[in-house]
């Protein structure tokens, strides 16, 4: 272990947590009137419809799907599938999904630079953060033959020996790390780096998306009628439509 692994993937995961926390609820406090996705779908809207599903879906799969592999200690699933096919299952479903987001993304990013009236439009955080998630399904898709290598499951074990190392505080999480190539590496940094500035993008609108599925847990609202009860001598409401 050397220093700068220390600070990438010994410190900076706390930092870039501590940030994308924080930043989100200042910013929603601060600036709740840019809390939004800021969409462009009144332009090219086809180009929109199959970029954005497509990067949502796979973008969407891979979250869940990283969270629950990576932080899912050995022992819940160990008497059900092995590591090494808990891998080679990661590597078809995530590849699959890494595919379909990087396509969804490079139609985004290509529709985001070459159409004048949307380029114009766009903020130079969009079209960073766009670029940002296209490096980012790269690097991920180009991990997948590198997992090939290690078919035995024993570089995933290590890989989320570290996230869970570093969520629960504790030591000696970046000497997992040693055998992992830059191509992993920097995937994970990468992916850090976007929760980092998560805060200062349009991704806060994700928090909106998690928070509507309390509405599935909301109490039915009561709707009462109201009868106008109207004392006799008085003239009667007019009818929608009456003649004078």
């Amino acid at each position: 272990m050397n220093t700068l692994d220390y600070i990438l993937f010994g410190v900076y995961p706390y930092i870039a947590f501590a940030v994308f926390l924080l930043g989100s609820l200042i910013r929603f406090d601060r600036d709740q009137y840019t809390w939004k996705s800021d969409s462009s779908q009144m332009l090219k809207m086809g180009q929109l419809r199959w970029g954005s599903n497509l990067f949502h879906i796979g973008v969407l799969f891979l979250f869940f799907g990283h969270t629950m592999g990576m932080l899912t200690p050995h022992f819940v699933y160990e008497h059900f599938i092995s590591a090494g096919d808990k891998q080679l299952m990661a590597m078809i479903s995530g590849g699959i999904a890494g595919l379909l987001g990087f396509i969804g993304v490079t139609i985004l990013l290509h529709r985001r630079l070459t159409e004048p009236r949307i380029r114009i439009n766009s903020k130079t955080s969009d079209i960073v953060l766009l670029v940002l998630l296209w490096l980012q399904l790269a690097l991920g898709l180009a991990t997948v033959p590198l997992s090939g290598q290690h078919l035995d499951g024993s570089m995933m074990m290590k890989l989320a020996g570290w996230a869970q190392a570093i969520v629960t505080f504790q030591p000696g999480a970046v000497a997992l790390l040693a055998d992992a190539g830059f191509i992993f590496k920097a995937h994970m940094f990468l992916g850090m780096t976007i929760f980092f500035i998560f805060p200062f993008t349009r991704l806060v609108h994700v928090w909106s998306g998690f928070a509507s599925v309390t509405y599935l847990m909301r109490p039915y609202q009561v709707v009462r009628s109201r009868h106008l009860n109207v004392p006799a001598g008085q003239n009667q409401p007019r009818q929608p439509g009456a003649g004078v």
